[in-house]
């Protein structure tokens, strides 16, 4: 049987904990083949980012012509977009080459430090969102494009409402440690284990980065959505808090578990 073939397109991470180098994990424990089209690099480690470096546009749109053309993708996410310019140049060729594609709409780094641009908000709503096969906000992040609060059933609705097919609002942030999937017609309600440790870095990346690999093996999204959900707990909980000084990475390959 062929390996099927995943598609990350965000910002990498210097400390290897989030962003591309998350995503390349997340795929290869799930048993893809990871491929990556690089909008922005950021210095960054555990405490948090300190430079972000944008790719040009029309850099991002070669390297999604030079995987899309020769290796092929099976399936596809995008994380940090960080600009207006990075998104209509991801989305126009998205639109141009449909696959099945996850959004996870990342806005703030762990650390408090701003990955997504306040007037690109409006260009991720209207450009990216009516592409997406499933859309992965944290709470906070479904605040923002819902335009108000509400339970995670309703940020869901107005968020579907957008133009995804589905959503699912995350449980790591808020009180209840709950993943909230709405595909359109029903709700499903996903309990996530929440782990007391200081190694969070990483863990919607990897959520998304597994959702994306698990659809692009043809397993349908509810299914998906709870083994993404499961292996993102796991990762918190095997997550290296050790590691440097600030938020430690989560760790999906369970490399000490190796040792």
């Amino acid at each position: 049987m062929a390996v099927a073939r995943c598609l990350t397109v965000a910002g990498s991470d210097s400390g290897g904990g989030a962003g591309i180098q998350a995503d390349l994990k997340a795929f290869a424990a799930a048993g893809c083949f990871g491929m990556s089209a690089i909008v922005a690099l950021t210095a960054q480690n555990t405490v948090g980012v300190t430079a972000v470096h944008e790719a040009p546009a029309e850099f991002v749109q070669a390297e999604l012509e030079a995987v899309f053309s020769d290796i092929g993708v099976d399936a596809a996410k995008t994380g940090m977009l960080f600009s207006r310019p990075i998104i209509a140049a991801v989305a126009d060729f998205l639109a141009q080459h449909r696959v099945p594609l996850v959004v996870d709409p990342v806005m703030i780094a762990t650390s408090g430090a701003r990955l997504l641009q306040p007037e690109a908000v409006s260009a991720l709503v209207s450009e990216l969102l009516p592409l997406a096969t499933v859309v992965t906000p944290n709470l906070d992040e479904a605040v923002v494009l819902a335009g108000k609060r509400g339970p995670r059933r309703e940020l869901a609705e107005r968020i579907q409402a957008l133009g995804p097919a589905a959503v699912i609002v995350t449980g790591g942030h808020g009180e209840e440690a709950v993943d909230h999937l709405f595909d359109g017609h029903e709700h499903y309600e996903i309990p996530v284990p929440r782990h007391a440790k200081l190694s969070t870095h990483g863990a919607g990346c990897t959520h998304s980065a597994t959702l994306t690999a698990l659809l692009a093996k043809g397993i349908p999204l509810p299914e998906a959505a709870r083994e993404a959900a499961r292996v993102a707990s796991l990762a918190v909980a095997n997550g290296l808090d050790w590691l440097g000084t600030g938020e430690g990475p989560v760790d999906v390959l369970g490399l000490e578990a190796q040792e």
